[in-house]
């Protein structure tokens, strides 16, 4: 069952998740904590997920997966006003892995995967690129990696917990909500109670 156009995600479901942000307390260290900030990260991941999913069944054009792709990269992606400066910078990390989520996505759609290497190799690349500075490159390697996934190769999770944190770390990390969302692309309940 595909999902209408424009209703993949929705800056009413984004700012729900904010609300949720602003009102609880959020600890990194704390396991629900970071269980509220990876939610919000795999349900944008999930949308995109169904996106690819409903282009690579014929069920979306090129263009209108594009579109919504940049839909959802509107809502998600520009800056947020958050007086607590924790929140704001923890939200800052998840909204740059999701970045290269959506980049991966528009790259996969417009060009399809990347023609030669593999995930690992591009990772690789991208933390190398990042130890010289060059950011563009290095997201440029995790896009190109990204691809790869949505085409069915797999992220190694031993690579990621070797990566020095930095952006290519939370690029990555975006990467894995988006593997596990390709496989599973249940939604995340914005109300869920902590009961599994």
């Amino acid at each position: 069952m595909s999902t209408p156009p424009g209703e993949y995600y929705t800056q009413e479901r984004w700012q729900n998740w904010l609300g949720r942000i602003r009102e609880e307390e959020v600890d990194p260290e704390d396991e629900d904590s970071a269980r509220l900030l990876l939610n919000l990260q795999d349900d944008t991941a999930i949308a995109v997920a169904k996106i690819i999913t409903d282009y690579d069944d014929g069920e979306l054009d090129e263009e209108t997966a594009l579109q919504e792709l940049t839909d959802i990269e509107e809502i998600v992606l520009p800056e947020v006003e958050i007086e607590d400066e924790e929140k704001a910078m923890l939200l800052d990390g998840v909204q740059r892995s999701l970045m290269c989520v959506l980049y991966a996505g528009q790259e996969y759609v417009a060009g399809g995967a990347a023609d030669e290497g593999g995930v690992a190799e591009y990772v690789e690349a991208a933390a190398d690129a990042e130890a010289e500075e060059d950011l563009d490159a290095a997201l440029g390697y995790c896009v190109q990696a990204g691809t790869l996934i949505i085409d069915g190769d797999d992220l190694d999770m031993d690579l990621v917990e070797d990566l020095e944190f930095g952006f290519v770390a939370e690029w990555v990390n975006g990467l894995d909500s988006l593997q596990t969302a390709l496989a599973d692309p249940e939604v995340v309940e914005e109300e869920d109670d902590g009961s599994e």
